[in-house]
C-alpha cells in the first residue's frame, strides 16, 4: 500500500497589479461613466482635487526612501510607448474570457486636435415610476389605498406589465407588507392603475395592452374592426392567419388592411416611453465620446471630455507629508505619513489611468479613422472595409483585447450621424470577382431586396441565397438566416401581407 506525503509543485502564474486593473476599468467607461467615477474618487480621496495641479512644489521631494512600510508607486512611466494593459509578466489575453471578445472581431495626418471637445450632457425627464406615482393622487383612492397602489407599481417589469395575478398580489402583499385586503379591494386597485398613462400599462398580457390602447382611440370603423380581430382572433392574427380571419368577419380587404395598420401602430411595451427600467430616475442621451472634425480638407479626431474636471494631487496633502517627514519618529508619525501616502499614491495612480485611458482611446480612434477614412468622407455603408480587432492592434501597437475595450460602449459623432464603434468592425468575404468585401455590405443588399419583395409571396431564406448570388455573393443559406436575424428580419411566413 502506497503511503500518501506531501508533494511540492512549482508553477508560475501572473497576478494584475492594482495600477493594471484601474486602467482596464477606466479604459471600459464612457465620458459619462467616467465622469460619475471621477465624482465618486473625489468624495473618496481627499487628496485628489479638482482644477490645474500646482507645480511649485514638488512632489518626489515628500518620500523618504528609508521609511518602514513604504512601497513605491508600480505605474507604466517608463519613458517607452506600450499598451496600457500590458507589461513583460502579463498576458492580457489570460485576463480576459473568450465570450468577451467575438472570435469574428479578433481574427499621422489623421492626428488628433490640441483641444478636447467639451459638451454636458443633457440629462432630463422623469422615470415612470415616478410618472405613475403622480397619478396615483389624481384618483379617489385613501391614504392606505394609495400605499397599496405604489407597492402594485413596484411589481410592473421592465416592459410595463403587470404579470403578476390578483391573488398573487393580495398573497405577495400580506407576506411583504403585513397588509391585508380582499381580491376584490386589490383587483380595484389594480383596475384603476391600468388607466394610468401611458396606454396599456400594467397589462396582463400583449392582448389586454393592444386592447386597451384602442379603447383609448377614437371609435372609428378600422379602430372598432381591429378591436374584434384582437378581441375574438388574436391567436389566429398572432400565427399570420389572416385568410380565416377576414372570412369570418366577412370584411373587404381595404378594411383589413386599414384595421392592420391601426394595431401595427399600437405599442407593444407601454414602459417603452421611457428608456430603460421603471425605477431609473433620469433618461439619459448618447454623448459621443469622439468627435470626427475637417480641418483645412484633413479630418481630426476630438476626445470628449464632457465635464470630465482636471485633477491634480492636493497641495495641501504633499506639504502634510512633507512636514510630517521632518517630524520625530514615533507610531503615530508613522501611522500617519504612511496614510498620507497612500492616498497621495491613489491619487497619482488614478490621474495617470484617465491620462493614459484618453491617449489609447485618442490612439485607437485615429486608427479607426485613418482606416475607415472613406467612409469619414462620403458617410456611405458601401465605403467602410472589412475590419477587424487584429488590424487596429496592428496600426497602434496594442493588443486586440485592448482595442476591444475600446470599442466597447462607445460612440463617435461624424457629420452623417452617431455610431458605435462597434459599427466599424466587420468580417470580410470574398465576392464572385474575387474581391474582399465587408460582410456589411452583404447585409445592406440583403436588407434592399427583403424591402423591395412582394409582401404577399415574401422570398424564403433559399431564395434570397440565388437572389445574393446574382449579384456576386455566394452565401450559404444558413449564413442568410443569420445575416437575417441580425437585421431583426423574421422568416417569410411572418412577413406575409395579404
Amino acid at each position: 500500500m502506497q503511503k500518501a506525503g506531501l508533494q511540492q509543485t512549482l508553477t508560475q502564474t501572473t497576478k494584475l497589479t492594482a495600477a493594471q486593473i484601474q486602467v482596464i476599468r477606466m479604459l471600459e467607461l464612457p465620458s459619462i461613466e467616467l465622469s460619475q467615477r471621477i465624482n465618486e474618487e473625489l468624495q473618496d480621496n481627499p487628496a485628489l482635487e479638482e482644477g490645474a495641479e500646482d507645480r511649485s512644489l514638488d512632489p518626489n521631494e515628500t518620500y523618504d526612501e528609508f521609511d518602514e512600510g513604504y512601497m513605491p508607486d508600480d505605474g507604466y512611466d517608463d519613458g517607452r510607448q506600450r499598451d496600457p494593459l500590458q507589461n513583460d509578466d502579463f498576458n492580457y489575453e489570460q485576463y480576459v474570457s473568450d465570450d468577451e471578445t467575438p472570435s469574428y472581431m479578433t481574427s499621422s495626418p489623421y492626428s488628433p486636435a490640441d483641444e478636447d471637445r467639451r459638451e454636458v450632457p443633457i440629462i432630463g425627464g422623469s422615470s415612470l415610476m415616478e410618472e405613475l406615482k403622480s397619478q396615483i393622487y389624481l384618483t379617489n383612492m385613501t391614504k392606505p389605498q394609495r400605499h397599496i397602489a405604489k407597492w402594485v407599481l413596484g411589481n410592473i417589469d421592465d416592459d410595463g406589465y403587470l404579470r403578476r395575478t390578483i391573488e398573487q398580489l393580495v398573497d405577495d402583499l400580506m407576506f411583504q407588507e403585513q397588509i391585508t385586503v380582499t381580491d376584490e379591494e386589490m383587483a380595484s386597485i389594480v383596475e384603476q392603475i391600468k388607466e394610468f398613462d401611458p396606454p396599456g400599462i400594467a397589462s396582463a398580457n400583449l392582448q389586454e395592452c393592444l386592447l386597451t390602447q384602442l379603447n383609448r382611440k377614437p371609435q372609428t370603423h378600422s379602430v372598432v374592426l381591429a378591436k374584434k380581430i384582437l378581441d375574438k382572433h388574436f391567436e389566429r392574427f398572432s400565427k399570420h392567419q389572416f385568410n380565416r380571419i377576414i372570412e369570418r368577419l366577412g370584411c373587404s380587404e381595404e378594411e383589413w388592411q386599414a384595421a392592420v395598420q391601426e394595431i401595427l401602430h399600437l405599442n407593444q411595451k407601454p414602459a417603452n416611453a421611457f428608456t430603460g427600467s421603471v425605477y431609473e430616475t433620469q433618461r439619459e442621451t448618447i454623448i459621443p465620446d469622439f468627435t470626427i472634425e475637417e480641418r483645412d480638407d484633413e479630418l481630426f479626431v476630438i476626445l470628449n471630455t464632457g465635464d470630465i474636471p482636471e485633477l491634480h494631487v492636493s497641495r495641501e496633502y504633499q506639504e502634510m507629508l512633507s512636514t510630517y517627514s521632518h517630524m520625530p519618529r514615533n507610531k503615530e508619525t508613522r501611522e500617519a505619513k504612511l496614510f498620507i501616502r497612500q492616498k497621495i499614491d491613489a491619487a497619482r495612480s488614478f490621474i495617470d489611468a484617465i491620462q493614459q485611458r484618453n491617449e489609447t482611446l485618442i490612439k485607437t480612434m485615429t486608427a479607426i479613422l485613418k482606416f475607415q477614412y472613406d467612409f469619414f468622407l462620403d458617410g456611405e455603408p458601401i465605403s467602410l472595409k472589412p475590419m477587424v480587432l487584429q488590424d487596429i492592434a496592428n496600426i497602434t501597437g496594442y493588443d486586440a483585447s485592448t482595442i476591444s475595450r475600446v470599442a466597447n460602449s462607445k460612440y463617435v459623432e461624424t457629420r452623417f450621424g452617431i455610431f458605435p464603434l462597434k459599427y466599424f468592425f466587420s468580417e470580410s468575404m470574398l465576392n464572385a470577382e474575387g474581391d474582399e468585401v465587408s460582410t456589411r455590405e452583404i447585409k445592406k443588399i440583403l436588407k434592399e431586396v427583403i424591402d423591395g419583395e412582394d409582401k404577399r409571396n415574401p422570398l424564403t431564406d433559399d431564395q434570397l441565397v440565388t437572389v445574393l448570388s446574382t449579384h456576386g455573393y455566394h452565401i450559404a443559406r444558413r449564413t442568410v438566416a443569420k445575416y437575417r436575424d441580425q437585421l431583426g428580419v423574421p422568416v417569410a411566413r411572418l412577413r406575409k401581407t395579404l
